[in-house]
C-alpha cells in the first residue's frame, strides 16, 4: 500500500479501549485488511505525530446476521453477512498520546 490515508480507516472508541489508552498507552484502529504492521506504524506516526513502539493486528471475521422484513403483510426472513475487518492495537512511546476529541480553534 502506498497511500497512508487509506490504511487507517477509523479509531475504535469503546470503554475497553479508553481503559487501555489510560493505563497502557494503547490505541485501537480499524485498518485496511491488506495493510501490514510496518505500514500501520508509519501511517499512525505520520498522521498523529507520535512515536509507535509496537503494533498488534487481528483479522476479525464478519458476523452472520438475520433480518425480518414485512412485505404485503408477510414476514420475509433473510440472512446477510457483515464484512471481515482488521483491527490494529498500537502502543505509543511513554509521554505520547492521541486526542481524538481535540477541539480546534478554541473559544
Amino acid at each position: 500500500m502506498t497511500l497512508k490515508t487509506y490504511i487507517i480507516q477509523r479509531p475504535i472508541l469503546t470503554e475497553k479501549m479508553s481503559r487501555l489508552e489510560e493505563s497502557e498507552r494503547k490505541y485501537g484502529f480499524v485498518v485496511h485488511p491488506a495493510a501490514n504492521k510496518h505500514e500501520i506504524k508509519a501511517a499512525v506516526e505520520a498522521k498523529f505525530e507520535v512515536t509507535v513502539e509496537k503494533v498488534a493486528t487481528q483479522n476479525r471475521r464478519g458476523k452472520t446476521k438475520g433480518m425480518t422484513m414485512r412485505s404485503n403483510g408477510r414476514a420475509l426472513r433473510t440472512m446477510g453477512r457483515r464484512s471481515n475487518w482488521k483491527r490494529a492495537i498500537v502502543t505509543l512511546k511513554e509521554g505520547d498520546k492521541i486526542d481524538f476529541f481535540e477541539v480546534e480553534g478554541g473559544g
